[in-house]
């Protein structure tokens, strides 16, 4: 088994932070394999935003590049160039608008730009024909979700403008679902129809398509139809389904495990409240713990009186308000020890805390919990 921190490898005992998030890259292999096994002949683009959903961009971004992935998406300009800088080739699409100044980089480091308006082109086109060069590009068409993107009903012009470009190679289309992990489909059947239409331009104008893709997780799993020539899985990647209404048509595992450790134990007798505000008291003696994880790690403060954790195979309630940096447990008439392992998101076949318990306990969904693993909780990744 191989343990890395910090793109190093190291032993689980070199970690100097009790608190850490394992990544198991044997599930995410079974996960990229499940997904690309069932949509077939068609590309899988893994989608590694948000710090590749907590489990770590630059670690994530080289085990795809490993296994072969057709491309790589991410949110936002400055992740794709660190990927550049870490020595990453495989394409990768950058998903979110974008601004004039930026258009450069883009060229510079080799990296396809997403074109949401007839003047997002005509500034690729310009920078791309002063390096002389040309502008990889992937077209956006907003089919329904209203964030960037060009009008369905107006990407006739959009897409006769984006043709005539000679520094701009099109070499993608795309748009996104609204709702495609809901158990009605209807809006998204709608959406996928639009798409269509815009996409009767290329065959119109007797064009080749360009990589036509708009499946996210949600889509895989319940749309095949959508599929097309790419799709782009994200938090299924991981082994997280993206909501409990989902058809689960795949199967995957959960890649990630948070762990800390008990750093204190100590015994709280009746009239003595525990934690900031004084929001809970015992009324008897408990023996509690306290574990080194709080808010400021995205271990969510509105978890405060809902949250449990995992210590010796057994749950335990979190007592008090969730602090920055410090949790406290109660074990009751059990026994626990300094260093003994905390579970917060894992576990086995016999006790196991999923990260959708955790959203349902902060109020939120599983994307929220997973992306704000702050990053100074280390990712320590290990495989057989």
């Amino acid at each position: 088994m191989k343990n890395q921190i910090n793109n190093s490898t190291v032993t689980s005992s070199d970690v100097l932070r009790p608190t850490n998030v394992e990544v198991n890259l044997d599930s995410l292999k079974d996960n990229f394999a499940a997904i690309k096994k069932f949509v077939g002949v068609t590309k899988v683009m893994p989608i590694l935003k948000a710090n590749a959903y907590g489990h770590g961009l630059v670690e994530i971004s080289k085990f795809f590049e490993k296994h072969n992935a057709e491309y790589i998406g991410v949110a936002f300009l400055e992740e794709a160039i660190l990927l550049r800088h870490e020595g990453i080739k495989t394409p990768i699409l950058v998903l979110g608008g974008i601004f004039g100044n930026q258009i450069p980089h883009f060229l510079k480091y080799d990296l396809t730009i997403t074109a949401s308006s007839i003047d997002k082109l005509i500034q690729i086109n310009e920078a791309a024909e002063k390096l002389n060069t040309i502008a990889k590009v992937h077209l956006k068409i907003d089919t329904g979700l209203e964030r960037i993107g060009v009008h369905y009903y107006n990407a006739h012009k959009f897409l006769e403008v984006a043709i005539k470009y000679k520094n701009i190679f099109i070499e993608g289309i795309y748009s996104h679902f609204a709702n495609s992990d809901s158990g009605n489909l209807t809006y998204s059947k709608l959406q996928l129809e639009r798409f269509y239409d815009v996409l009767y331009f290329f065959e119109k104008h007797s064009l080749p398509n360009p990589v036509r893709h708009i499946s996210n997780s949600g889509a895989i799993l319940q749309i095949p139809e959508a599929n097309m020539d790419m799709v782009r899985p994200g938090i299924l990647l991981f082994g997280v389904y993206p909501s409990a209404k989902i058809v689960k048509s795949v199967t995957v595992k959960p890649a990630l495990t948070w762990k800390s450790r008990v750093v204190y134990f100590k015994v709280i007798k009746p009239g003595h409240p525990v934690g900031y505000g004084s929001t809970w008291e015992t009324d008897h003696n408990i023996r509690a713990v306290t574990v080194p994880v709080g808010y400021g790690d995205g271990y969510f403060r509105s978890m405060s009186g809902k949250a449990n954790v995992i210590i010796r195979e057994k749950k335990y309630p979190v007592i008090g308000t969730i602090s920055m940096d410090q949790i406290v447990v109660n074990i009751d008439n059990d026994s626990a020890y300094n260093d003994d392992e905390v579970i917060l998101v894992g576990g086995n076949d016999k006790n196991n805390l999923t990260c959708e318990e955790l959203a349902s306990w902060a109020g939120t969904i599983p994307y929220e919990i997973l992306t704000n693993i702050n990053t100074r909780v280390p990712r320590v990744y290990y495989e057989s």
